[in-house]
Parts: structure tokens; sequence; C-alpha cells
């Protein structure tokens, strides 16, 4: 039972905390019960549906790789601006436009990035030149981290209370997750059966509905305004420091990770992050507000968070290329190979998580599924040439999507929990480049170890299959260290939100001055 009431607190000092007066029963049978609010439910799926397109985007297009290369006569250096293009746009527009949700509103900033999405996509899946796809796939990247950005923050201001939150959390996570594994099914059903122009096709009618229910639904937040001004500077600097700092990545294994193209622009993007740090700290109004960085919860979380989906990305990633290059998985099957981890997530998206998380808090999740993605990803690092897919693949799927259904939701209530609403968009996007950064970048490297031990392994005289597979084992373990490394980072730093105050069977949340939400178990 939900019950929200206004009671009135002492604050004592800044570092003390809230002093709550107990409610007595007669406080809680002169309130009526809350309820559920129809719109927010349909708003959520709403904000599920930009993040479906934008999870289906990151995964559909490598199905369709080589039907594109053929069709447009790409080189194969060439080739990887399709995916290269995105990723620099993603990853380094998610603050900014994060920030400006906060300044001007986030449902403004969320169907203005459902719009570019939508029309880039249009475009795309008409392109007939190399040029057009290219700079088409820049503002997909560019329209899916506008919308992506403030996706978190909208679903925190919608659903206040821990509950109802917790449900949202979980249904998000699926999409932001599984929408990975799906995208590798309707890829290969599409490309196979039409052609690879309609994976971008179907977005169009996904992205009008969503900017029509959206336009309706979503509940816009008044923004605190820009005031005494912008930061435009900081602004410009943020994103550029970024968007060297992605490039560096995603080419890197292009380049060489010590190559002389790699050191400068990484050299370059450090360089001018730290300006941007300086420049930050010495004016009244910075697009990065120095106090954000300073809530331990968003800070640590966002850190296990970036370790944790590197070690999803091997799989995703190099778990397909296992699939398809070792046992000869047509792309079609490859997708099909994903849907019991895919389901597993849908199950426990449904409800389960969620009442877990209310039971036990999101410290004691967690532990368990960290444990659970590490022991599907060593499964995996033990598959051959010659694995079945039951006995081999199937147990590391069911593994991880357990695993990453209890931790994900955790994480991100544990990221947003101590955030002030004013800066929620900026913490949403916080939480956005933790993961994509870290992800980008495990991405690059687990690839560079990959090739490089596939090629000594086929030197020293090894079979190119079983060589192949020595190469994903290698970015498996390396996923395990990333995992390994997330448990220990939650073991020993990561601690539950502060705003969380538990008295028996009684919680109360903090939603705003001198209101609470109580559980009542």
């Amino acid at each position: 039972m939900i019950i929200s009431i206004k009671r009135q607190y002492t604050y004592i000092d800044k570092l003390s905390p809230f002093m709550i007066k107990e409610p007595t029963m007669s406080d809680i049978l002169t309130i009526s019960p809350g309820t559920s609010s129809r719109r927010r439910w349909i708003a959520l799926v709403v904000v599920c549906l930009a993040m479906l397109m934008n999870a289906l985007d990151s995964s559909i297009v490598n199905v369709a790789l080589p039907s594109i290369q053929r069709s447009l006569h790409f080189s194969q250096a060439n080739l990887t601006w399709v995916v290269d293009a995105y990723l620099i746009a993603f990853g380094s527009f998610l603050l900014l436009a994060g920030r400006l949700g906060d300044l001007f509103g986030r449902k403004k900033v969320f169907l203005s990035g459902v719009a570019v999405f939508t029309l880039s996509s249009l475009v795309f899946s008409m392109a007939s030149s190399q040029g057009t796809l290219i700079v088409a796939r820049f503002f997909q990247g560019l329209g899916g981290a506008i919308s992506t950005s403030v996706i978190v923050a909208i679903i925190v201001t919608e659903f206040p209370g821990a509950a109802e939150r917790a449900k949202a959390m979980s249904v998000f996570m699926f999409v932001a997750v599984g929408g990975g594994s799906i995208g590798l099914l309707v890829g290969g059903i599409l490309t196979q059966a039409v052609n690879w122009h309609w994976i971008f096709v179907i977005n169009v009618p996904i992205g009008a509905l969503t900017l029509l229910l959206g336009s309706i639904l979503i509940k816009e937040n008044p923004g605190i305004g820009a005031k005494e001004g912008l930061d435009i500077a900081g602004s410009l600097m943020m994103t550029l420091a970024l968007v060297l700092g992605i490039y560096t990545i995603v080419k890197a294994s292009s380049y060489g990770w010590l190559s002389g193209h790699t050191l400068i622009t990484g050299a370059l993007s450090v360089g001018l992050l730290g300006i941007f740090a300086t420049y930050e700290s010495r004016i009244g109004k910075p697009i990065l507000p120095v106090h954000i960085l300073k809530i331990r919860s968003l800070t640590i979380s966002s850190v296990v968070r970036g370790l944790s989906f590197s070690s999803m990305f091997s799989v995703f990633f190099f778990g397909a290329l296992y699939l398809e290059k070792v046992l000869g998985y047509a792309p079609l099957r490859t997708g099909l190979a994903f849907l019991p981890m895919t389901l597993v997530m849908a199950t426990m998206s449904l409800g389960l998580t969620s009442r877990l998380l209310l039971r036990y808090g999101p410290m004691r999740l967690l532990i368990p599924g960290m444990i659970s993605v590490i022991a599907g990803l060593l499964v995996l690092a033990h598959t051959g040439v010659h694995s079945s897919y039951v006995t081999g693949v199937l147990p590391a799927f069911l593994l991880l999507g357990f695993g990453m259904s209890i931790s994900a939701v955790p994480l991100l209530t544990i990221a947003m929990a101590d955030v002030p609403k004013a800066d929620a968009g900026l913490a949403s996007g916080i939480v956005n480049v933790s993961m994509w950064l870290a992800s980008s970048a495990a991405l690059a490297v687990f690839g560079t170890l990959a090739a490089s031990t596939t090629s000594s392994k086929i030197r020293a005289g090894v079979n190119p299959s079983t060589a192949l597979v020595d190469g994903y084992h290698v970015t498996f373990y390396a996923g395990v260290l990333c995992a390994v490394a997330g448990l220990l980072v939650t073991a020993f730093f990561l601690r539950a939100p502060s705003k969380e105050i538990a008295r028996g069977d009684v919680t109360f949340e903090e939603i705003d001055e001198g209101e609470f939400d109580v559980y009542v178990s």
C-alpha cells in the first residue's frame, strides 16, 4: 500500500540527517491511498519506444553491414564509419542534451531527439550513396543522444514513489538491455526476407507514434532556465572534448593504441577536459555544476555501471561473431539464439525485479546479480569450435540475462536516488555517458585483443576456427575482469542512497520538501 503524506521535519545543519516524526495510525487513516496514474504508465511506454529504437539501432546495423557494403560498394575501411559515425555522435552529446533538458524542459528535448532520429532514419533508408548514409548515421546518433539523455530523468520525475519507480525502471532496463538482442533477431529477419533498407524504415512509424503520444502524455518539467545566461563556452568545450575522446576510442583499433594518431587525439581530448574543468570551477552558472559530481551514489554507481556494461558488450558483439563465424549460424538463427536471454529479462521485468528490490534493497541484489554475470561469461569462455548450443551457449545466456536483470535496476536506482530533481537530466546524462564511454573503450580494446590473439595463433599453426575461438575467449575473460572489478567497487565503495530511511516495516523516501511516500509492507 502506498500513502503520500506531508510531514514537518527539522533540518539540523548541512551535515545532519532529516529528523522525521513517525506517522501515527490516525495520520495514516485520514489519508486516502495513492492510485497509479494511467497517463504515467502510458508515458513510460512512450519513452521506452524511443529507447527501443535506439537499442535496436545499436545492434541491428551489425547484422546488415555485409548487405550495405555490397549495395553501396563500401571499402572495408569506409564501412566502419557506418558504425563509428553513430557512436561518436551518440556518446558526445549525452551530457549536453541532459543538461539542456534541466534548463529548458525534458519533454521538449526528448521530442526533439525523437524527431531528429526519425527523420535521419528515413534519409538512411533511402540513401543511395556512401556520404548520405554516413551523414544520416551521424544524425541518428545525435537524435538518439538527445532523446536518451533525458529518459531516466523523465522516469524519476513521473514516478517519485519507490514501488512504482522500481517497476518503471525494470521495464526501462529490459528495453535498454534486451533491445540489443531483439535487434539481432529483427535485423536478421528483415535483411534475409526483404533488404537492409527496411531495418530503418520501421523506425519511421515508431518514431511518428512516439512523437504523437509523447506530446500528449509526457508531463513537462518547468526547467530551471538559463537565468544569467547559458554556459555556451563550457558547452562547446565539453562536447568537443567528448567528440575527440570518443573518436579516439572508436578508431583506436584501426590506427593502433600507441599510434601517433591515437596519442595526439587522446591528448587533445584530455587537455580540453582539463581546461573545461578549470573554466567550470570559476564561473557562476556552469553547464556542469561541481556539486553534481560530489554525489557519491551517482559517481560510484556510474563507475560500476560502466564496468558492468563493458562486460555485457563483449557478449553481444563477440558472442554473435562466435555463433556466426565459428558455429556457422545465419543472422536470423543468431538472433533466435539470443532470444532466451531476452525472455529471462522480460520475465524478471514483469514485476519480480521490482518486488525483490523493494523487499531486499538495491545493495542486496547487486552482488548476486554481478556474480551471475561473471558465471555466464566464464561459461562462454569455455565454449569450443564444436560446442552445442544447448549445453554450451544457452546456460551462459540464461545466467547473463538473470544477472543483468537484478543488477541493472538497482544500479540505476542508486544513481538517481540522491540527485536533486533540478539536476536529474544532467545526472541521467552522466549515467549514460559512463556506460557509453566505458563500453566503447572496452569494445575497442577487446577487438584489438581478439584480433591479435587470433593472428598469433594462426602464425603458430593453429587451425583458423580454433584461433578465432581463442580470440573470442580472450574477450570473454576480459569481460570477466570488468565484472569482477565492478563487483569489488560495489562491495567496498558503493553505499545505499542516503535519502531512504527505514523504520521496521515502513520506508520513507523524500520526494519534495516536507513530502514523503510511505510504503507499508
